[in-house]
């Protein structure tokens, strides 16, 4: 991953999607490389899930391939291919799941993920073909993918999947886990790019809280007992004790050691900013079960932030962990991704982040622009979560609606 080149390329007040699709028409563009047929709503899942269908309909194509289509590349991510498989298996949808892991292997590894940790990035280049952008991985989804592929070997009674996953964990801990002097162990964002050394001594690390999911963690430790991943569950509280303010975490943070000692910092390219990335990390917390250690630890640090929360129409789209400072107002998504997290602080404000992310992420279906990429994802996992069609285990596993019963049309958890 190119660490000067931002993840996703966030366009919050571009046109719907489908403005975009009369930019871009499918006709147009290529068969193999480009654009594919659209899934469409097809997954045969065993409880309706309405988000999950616009997800498939407007974001993965049939080959398998999940398109994020604000970006000028018309990329696909790790990031997007990992959370589509977790997704697929709160659906039961072993079919999609199956060829969204298929055309990563065959793309995003060129052939293989045995060897090689998954290349982050993948779109149309700019000599015009389509293909790999940036080789380097990107962590948070390699854990996902092991995440998703573990939990497809239980669910679906398929060992082979957590094989794979184990292959995929081993590289993850040789490659991506490394120790910081005077904290322990921690997740690099990538093998490539995220540390640094100069002449006189001095050592830097960049770091991104997100990137550590307790529940994803705990599960991890149970399938690879020997690797770092209990370990890193409880870094997480750790990481965001040393570098949040006021419960404000930011996107991304540095560590350093030189000769004055060592410590962490604010991020030399993202300073203290809060956002698109960290967003994610109060979505992690309030859904991690409330009787695990970490998870405590992260709620009493992040417990602000509900508080804070009170009274607004809609979170802040950027926060500043040093002065506190709240800019603008963050897309229908954060609404969602607030969600198990104000439930799990038992704030009022719950209540009416969860109805604005309902009525936004359904406008579709009244003929407005349609939820982004992005919005879709953290909904899928937010609204998905407060509507009961997943939780967590202790040991991370999924306890899933669809290996019960479905709710009813009308019922609410």
């Amino acid at each position: 991953m190119n660490i000067n080149q931002p993840r996703r390329r966030w366009l919050a007040r571009l046109p719907g999607l489908g403005a975009m699709a009369r930019l871009a028409p499918l006709a147009a563009l290529p068969a193999l490389g480009g654009w594919p047929a659209l899934a469409g709503a097809a997954a045969p899942s065993s409880c309706p899930w309405p988000l999950y269908q616009h997800f498939l309909s407007s974001f993965v194509q049939a080959d398998g391939r999940v398109l994020d289509p604000s970006t000028r590349e018309q990329h696909s991510t790790s990031e997007g291919q990992s959370y589509g498989m977790v997704f697929a298996l709160i659906a039961n949808d072993r079919a999609t799941f199956d060829r969204l892991w298929q055309w990563s292997i065959a793309n995003l590894g060129a052939g293989s993920l045995q060897d090689k940790l998954p290349a982050w990035q993948w779109g149309h280049r700019s000599d015009g073909s389509w293909g790999v952008i940036d080789a380097n991985s990107a962590s948070d989804a390699d854990l996902w993918f092991a995440f998703a592929l573990f939990e497809a070997a239980r669910v679906w009674r398929q060992p082979r999947y957590a094989g794979q996953a184990r292959a995929l964990l081993k590289l993850v801990a040789r490659q991506e886990v490394v120790l910081l002097p005077g904290f322990g162990a921690m997740l690099l964002p990538g093998p490539q790019g995220f540390a640094e050394g100069k002449e006189d001594g001095t050592r830097q690390w960049r770091l991104n809280a997100s990137y550590l999911p307790v529940p994803l963690l705990r599960r991890l430790a149970g399938g690879d007992p020997a690797g770092p991943w209990g370990t890193l569950a409880t870094q997480a509280g750790r990481l965001v004790e040393a570098v949040a303010r006021q419960g404000i975490v930011p996107d991304w943070s540095a560590y350093r050691t030189d000769q004055g000692g060592t410590g962490f910092l604010a991020d030399p390219v993202t300073g203290d900013v809060s956002s698109y990335d960290a967003i994610r990390v109060y979505l992690w917390a309030g859904m991690t079960p409330r009787g695990d250690a970490a998870g405590r630890v992260l709620m009493k640090l992040l417990a602000p932030q509900a508080q804070r929360m009170v009274g607004r129409a809609a979170p802040p789209e950027r926060m500043r962990a040093g002065s506190g400072a709240l800019e603008g107002e963050g897309p229908a998504g954060f609404s969602a991704a607030l969600v198990p997290f104000l439930q799990a602080a038992g704030s009022p404000a719950a209540v009416a982040q969860r109805a604005r992310a309902e009525a936004m992420l359904g406008a579709a279906a009244a003929g407005k622009p349609a939820a982004t990429y992005y919005d879709t994802v953290l909904g899928l996992f937010g609204l998905g979560f407060a509507e009961g069609r997943y939780r967590f285990a202790p040991s991370g596993q999924l306890e899933l609606e669809w290996e019960k019963a479905c709710r009813t049309a009308s019922a609410r958890p």
